[in-house]
C-alpha cells in the first residue's frame, strides 16, 4: 500500500501498511553495532517491556540530530522496563559515531540499511524523492504486550514528532 508524506511541501511516496495503536506490533530485524560488532536486533528481544522507536530518515541531519537528542534526554527519565531506539537506514557505524561524538548514550541506535524491512513493514519507507529508501519520522510506542500503544506519523519530515504525546502513552 503506498500513501505520501511531505518533504519540504513536497509529497513523497511511502510503503507498507498504516499501523493503528491497538494492532499488533509487526517484527522486525535491524542492525546494532556494538563492542561485539554488527549483531541483529529483533522486537522479540525487548519482549515484556515497552519499546519506543524513534525513525528518523538519517541522524546526521538537523531535524533528526535533535530528535536522537530529545529522546536521548527524557530516556534517563524512564523506568527500566523502557527501551528507546532510534532507528533509521544510516549505516551502523555512522550511528556509533553521531552517538559518539553527541553524547548519546540513554537510547540504542539500529539500521535497517540491509533490507529496509522495517521501514516496509511499519509503513515509513520512502520510495521516491531525494530521500528515496530512507525512513519517514514518524513515533510508535509498543508496550509489554508486543501491541502498540502509540503510533505518529509525522506529516511533514522536516518537523519533530510529538514527544509528550509519546512519554504519555509509555
Amino acid at each position: 500500500m503506498s500513501r505520501t508524506v511531505l518533504f519540504k511541501g513536497n509529497p513523497v511516496a511511502v510503503t507498507g501498511p498504516e499501523l493503528k495503536a491497538g494492532e499488533k506490533a509487526p517484527d522486525f530485524k535491524v542492525q546494532a553495532s556494538g563492542a561485539a560488532g554488527l549483531g541483529d536486533v529483533t522486537l522479540a528481544d525487548f519482549v515484556g517491556k515497552t519499546v519506543i522507536l524513534s525513525v528518523v530518515p538519517s541522524v546526521d541531519t538537523g531535524v533528526c540530530a535533535l530528535q536522537t537528542k530529545k529522546f536521548n534526554e527524557r530516556a534517563a527519565a524512564l523506568p527500566e522496563n523502557v527501551v528507546v531506539l532510534t532507528v533509521s537506514t544510516d549505516l551502523p557505524f555512522a550511528q556509533g559515531r553521531f552517538c559518539g561524538a553527541e553524547g548519546i548514550d540513554k537510547l540504542r541506535t539500529v539500521s535497517d540499511h540491509r533490507d529496509a524491512s522495517f521501514g516496509a513493514s511499519y509503513g515509513v519507507l520512502i520510495t521516491e524523492g531525494p530521500l528515496t529508501r530512507c525512513l519517514a519520522r514518524s513515533t510508535f510506542v509498543i508496550g509489554p504486550d508486543g501491541n502498540l500503544k502509540y503510533v505518529e506519523y509525522v506529516p511533514e519530515i522536516t518537523t519533530e514528532p510529538d514527544y509528550d504525546a509519546v512519554l504519555a502513552a509509555v
